[in-house]
């Protein structure tokens, strides 16, 4: 199970974390990535790390402005959000991958389990 935490309302420029607390397999043999989904669009990658964070993946938008991260002793995800821009508005979903834990990927079917979604808010 993943639970997402952590959204709100931030005015543009600001900055947010996001959490996802797994629970229920072993954390550390995942790679995890984080999706949006914006209002009438479709879901996009975010970022995503391997098994230990030594990976990392970002989509172009976020890049230089979002860090993920991971503890794994606290079987926890993070999403640093900075310089947040009204575009960033969407729902964000945490993701895991239990095959290519050592190799994370961009593509949505990659990954087997999702949280339900925390919802962001920029305003401009």
């Amino acid at each position: 199970r993943l639970a997402e935490s952590g959204g709100g309302l931030v005015q543009a420029g600001g900055s947010l974390r996001l959490s996802c607390e797994a629970s229920g397999r072993t954390f550390s043999n995942f790679a995890m990535g984080w999706f949006r989904r914006a209002p009438g669009k479709e879901r996009e990658f975010v970022a995503a790390l391997n098994w230990n964070g030594g990976i990392t993946n970002y989509a172009d938008s976020v890049r230089d402005r979002f860090t993920i991260s991971r503890d794994n002793a606290k079987n926890t995800l993070y999403l640093q959000m900075n310089s947040l821009k009204a575009e960033d508005t969407a729902i964000y979903y945490c993701a895991a991958d239990r095959n290519n834990w050592d190799a994370p990927g961009r593509r949505p079917g990659l990954f087997e389990y999702w949280g339900q979604g925390t919802a962001v808010t920029v305003s401009s």
